[in-house]
């Protein structure tokens, strides 16, 4: 009965995903294409901004030009960067008090998907100050436009710089959920490959497969239209394309901006075609012990893709014939075989763990109620799990 609830949840939900027309950013691409954010502003009449983003953002000097530019154009910038990885609550009325003391009319988020959710936080609470942020959980709370929004990824992963959630951290409960909103989607992504260059090697591998998890999770879920499908296909074609090359030569400028063309294009097709039991396991390894998002996806993504079994074969095999990986004659099981190794393959290559060693026993309970919370009913998964299932996932990674 449970199931069935489940199924019927998600048909609506995919329903109204489709009814609801997701807006799209205004894609600016290329090198230096971060100098082109003055003019924006200048467009939009703004003369204050917050930059969101992190002490390694600032600290490594990436921010600098477009500070300069922002400076030559005589646009303030009000510059917070507090944000941890894994943003949380704090981080959130912290950027809050900093626009509102300057009087700003624009934010930026400059980073990783941290920086990209907490400013997206802080957008949610200008546009609903009566709210808290615990009561934008969910979906459809924020309902009134943020100030003009431009997402300037620096990391090719999250795919944050076009959806419609931002992921907060609850330090008190360990929770990590998501506040999603149509609101939520930036106006403006500015994909500029000389950001990612310096990045090192093991950001690069994570963040990569991040991205991978989103396509694969989208693709294989029940909720996909056309279009997820393209968006999908495309970013796992670009991912074991250009992933390793990246990983190995940073300064290779090609397959940075192909990895940022990538995350992009997860990011639209989980945005619309949700993702699954990878990120509902990640998001408590996140919220209890601070693992990066991108690592815990990278270990889990080939295990829960073994322990789906026959349900997501089939999307499986699809995607071993776009790879080229099979032989003729294999079956539709030993096409998915073959994709769920070229993922160990591809994470083995990059000295991704096998393990995530630092989960303890007692915190189970709590991590599997998060997870199973957040997982169902939203997420159209191949196939439902359950509580012990997620015990069974944790300890083959423990």
């Amino acid at each position: 009965m449970r199931v069935f609830f489940y199924r019927v949840y998600q048909f609506v939900m995919k329903v109204m995903v489709g009814l609801l027309k997701i807006p799209d950013p205004q894609v600016i691409e290329g090198e230096n294409s971060v100098l082109k954010v003055p003019g924006i502003l200048k467009q939009h009449q703004v003369s204050e901004v917050l930059l969101v983003t992190d002490k390694n953002m600032t600290n490594l000097g990436l921010t600098k030009p477009l500070l300069d530019a922002l400076a030559g154009a005589a646009i303030t910038c009000h510059v917070f960067d507090d944000t941890v990885p894994n943003p949380t609550i704090d981080n959130i009325e912290d950027g809050l008090k900093l626009y509102k003391q300057y009087n700003c009319q624009a934010i930026i988020a400059f980073g990783g998907g941290s920086s990209m959710d907490c400013a997206k936080g802080v957008g949610a609470r200008v546009a609903r100050p009566r709210l808290k942020v615990q009561q934008l959980r969910g979906l459809l709370k924020v309902l009134k436009p943020i100030p003009l929004f431009i997402a300037i990824p620096t990391t090719a992963g999250t795919g944050s710089e076009t959806t419609l959630a931002a992921v907060i951290s609850d330090r008190k409960t360990h929770e990590k959920y998501s506040i999603t909103d149509l609101n939520l989607v930036p106006k403006y992504a500015v994909l500029d490959p000389l950001l990612t260059e310096n990045l090192p090697p093991h950001i690069t591998s994570t963040t990569g497969l991040d991205a991978l998890t989103h396509a694969v999770e989208a693709y294989i879920g029940r909720s996909n239209t056309a279009r997820t499908h393209k968006d999908a296909r495309e970013a796992v074609l670009l991912i074991f394309k250009f992933l390793y090359r990246a990983y190995r030569n940073g300064h290779d400028l090609e397959a940075r901006a192909q990895m940022l063309k990538a995350s992009f294009l997860a990011g639209a097709a989980f945005t619309r075609a949700y993702v699954g039991y990878v990120h509902a396991l990640a998001h408590p390894l996140g919220g209890y012990y601070q693992v990066p998002h991108g690592l815990a996806n990278a270990v889990l993504l080939p295990v829960v893709l073994d322990y789906y079994g026959s349900s997501a074969e089939k999307s499986l095999a699809e995607l071993a014939d776009l790879l080229g990986l099979n032989d003729a004659g294999d079956s539709q099981g030993a096409k998915a075989r073959r994709f769920i190794a070229a993922v160990r393959e591809l994470e083995a290559s990059m000295t991704i763990p096998k393990k995530i060693d630092c989960i303890r026993e007692e915190d189970l309970p709590g991590m599997i109620h998060n997870a199973l919370r957040e997982a169902n009913p939203l997420y159209p998964v191949p196939r439902v799990l359950f509580a012990e299932d997620l015990r069974k996932l944790y300890d083959m990674i423990r």
